[in-house]
């Protein structure tokens, strides 16, 4: 027996019971009516002229319906008698490569044949001035040569910061057109000035070139659209405030004040930006944020198919296993925190054979007396958390807690002869 299997043989691994837990499922059924809706006011409507060429900003993030809500608004335009046509606007995404954020986006279904339009795809972009703090101020060079621009993008709490405005709109035309350059001035001064730098930056370029509107979208726990507007720059200045006001109220969460152990399944870049959604799990890449669970230990098991290999968020967690590690592409990693200038998230955590190796490790440093009463939650990743798994010592808590419900008795976890979850 290994030193590590000598300090952790004695630690006891807690049973646990399935809960499921109630969120707001508030949503929108027929998306292309609510939006023609909000598209058809008269004061969107007077902004398309006959004949313009309109550049569609479409994004890398999974948005819901996001195949529906760019071909309905391009299907408009077009009735309008505009020409539009799409710029992917995703910083340095798609490996800040022209054809890697095509596929970015035919990966998310949103392609030619599917918008009914052209996709014109470039990293060039044009320098249009610079902040009062010497940040340079890019946009995408189709946009910039366009005769209008719309921006397409989901309202939602950021991870890294705080502030009236976070990832939305503004972030999508000060970050997302300004691809690889835009994204890597805005990080330039890190994040403990992005709240004042991405309105700043967007306001700039709508002030200079013809941003005509935004679609924004707010989506429920449930990742389903709940909420669609369509806002003129103006009323972006004024209305994304309250759409994130709005999407923080439909967050999901965990809700535990304090947490001993956090116990991830999977983590990857098709779960979250930061690879679990700190928002869930209270676990930060910045001093920065805040809000969620206080968690006293963590554990990552796995990556996503998905992700394929960017690890990115697995340094935020305090133990993972072996067979995570073996799987992480580092270059594709690092690229994350040498973009955004945060590197904690690219750290390897403390690293374990297995999956019960991990978990009992997490139990046995998570400053408790008694372990058999660790205060422990498992979740299948950030974006599942209607079904969760929760230790005995939670259980009165769960039970009187009006958006949880226990649905298992207690059962011991279900490790195999390698001591890896199944």
């Amino acid at each position: 027996m290994g030193i590590l299997q000598d300090l952790l043989k004695d630690i006891p691994v807690p049973k646990m019971a399935k809960v499921k837990v109630k969120f707001d499922d508030q949503k929108i059924d027929n998306l292309e009516l609510a939006l023609r809706e909000k598209l058809q006011q008269e004061h969107i409507r007077k902004t398309v002229k006959p004949g313009m060429e309109i550049a569609v900003a479409v994004g890398s993030r999974g948005l819901d319906r996001i195949v529906e809500l760019t071909a309905t608004t391009v299907e408009l335009l077009k009735e309008l008698g505009a020409k539009p046509f799409i710029v992917p606007s995703m910083g340095s995404h798609g490996g800040a490569t022209a054809e890697g954020q095509r596929e970015v986006l035919a990966h998310l279904g949103v392609t030619e044949e599917s918008a009914g339009c052209e996709i014109r795809s470039s990293m060039q972009v044009v320098k249009i001035g610079e902040l009062p703090n010497g940040l340079p101020v890019y946009i995408d060079k189709f946009a910039s040569e366009a005769d209008g621009i719309i921006v397409i993008n989901r309202v939602k709490p950021h991870t890294a910061f705080r502030g009236p405005v976070e990832s939305g709109i503004m972030k999508m035309i000060s970050i997302g057109l300004g691809k690889q350059r835009g994204a890597e001035a805005c990080h330039q001064l890190g994040f403990k000035y992005m709240a004042e730098n991405v309105p700043a930056m967007a306001k700039m370029i709508m002030e200079k070139k013809p941003v005509l509107f935004g679609v924004a979208t707010v989506e429920n726990a449930f990742d389903k659209v709940a909420i669609v507007d369509v806002l003129t720059p103006e009323e972006i200045k004024v209305k994304e405030a309250d759409l994130q006001k709005k999407a923080k109220e439909f967050l999901p969460k965990l809700f535990f004040e304090q947490l001993e152990v956090l116990v991830i399944d999977q983590i990857g870049k098709n779960i979250s930006g930061d690879g679990m959604d700190p928002n869930i799990t209270g676990r930060y890449p910045t001093p920065y944020a805040f809000g969620g669970p206080d968690v006293n230990k963590m554990v990552v098991l796995d990556l996503t198919p998905q992700t394929e290999g960017n690890a990115n968020g697995v340094g935020t967690a305090d133990f993972t296993t072996q067979r995570l590690v073996d799987k992480m592409d580092l270059e594709t990693t690092y690229a994350n925190g040498l973009t955004s200038t945060v590197v904690a998230p690219t750290k390897i955590a403390t690293t374990l054979p297995s999956d019960k190796d991990a978990i009992k490790a997490a139990i046995k440093t998570s400053n408790i007396l008694d372990f058999k009463k660790v205060k422990m939650v498992r979740i299948k990743n950030t974006l599942e958390i209607s079904e969760i798994e929760v230790s005995e010592e939670m259980l009165g808590y769960v039970l009187e807690h009006p958006n949880m419900e226990q649905i298992s008795d207690l059962y011991e976890m279900p490790f195999d002869g390698e001591g890896n979850l199944f």
